[in-house]
């Protein structure tokens, strides 16, 4: 039984917004992430793929159930990290960048939106240069994040998948923005 007292084939509404730079080797992990989970064809499942993320994700987001936010990440643990975020308005908003927590606090205030939310960073390695690949380590943890998160909509358990990786985490690391989405600048 999944959180909310319901099984993940019990209408569970999942979008999965991946956002990166594909022309920026390892930067391309979150929409080539959002292109093989697509390939997989789970029930209840949205995949959606862009550079960045936009307020217009905001509607989509208001939507579903949960949303799981896919980015590279510069300082990630290998091979990912999962966490849950909170919504936090943004001070600004420009068309360049919208922070997850930023379109989550979107979809509440214009949409109502009770949506549960969550990062998925998935450890990058080269960013500096151009080029439409993914280094062979970028791919590893591609795959091992791709199995993470079928598994998880699945068995519909987010929050305790979540909670796992933050007790799996290191008690003196930095804070949790560290280990969110890449900040190349690029995407």
């Amino acid at each position: 039984m999944g959180e909310g007292g319901r099984s993940p084939g019990e209408g569970w509404r999942v979008l999965v917004i991946g956002y990166g730079n594909p022309g920026r080797l390892d930067d391309g992990l979150g929409p080539a992430f959002a292109s093989e989970l697509e390939q997989a064809g789970l029930p209840g499942v949205t995949v959606e793929a862009d550079y960045q993320l936009a307020v217009e994700d905001a509607r989509a987001l208001a939507d579903h159930d949960v949303v799981v936010f896919v980015d590279a990440s510069l300082t990630a643990p290998e091979p990912f990290s999962f966490r849950r975020i909170e919504a936090k308005p943004e001070a600004h908003f420009s068309s360049h960048i919208v922070e997850p927590e930023g379109v989550l606090a979107l979809a509440r205030e214009l949409f109502g939106a009770r949506t549960e939310a969550y990062v998925l960073g998935i450890r990058g390695y080269v960013f500096d240069e151009f080029g439409e690949t993914i280094s062979e380590q970028g791919r590893a943890n591609l795959a091992a994040a791709l199995a993470f998160l079928e598994r998880v909509i699945r068995a519909g358990s987010f929050g305790e998948a979540a909670r796992e990786q933050k007790e799996q985490s290191v008690p003196d690391s930095t804070p949790s923005d560290e280990d969110g989405p890449c900040t190349t600048g690029s995407t």
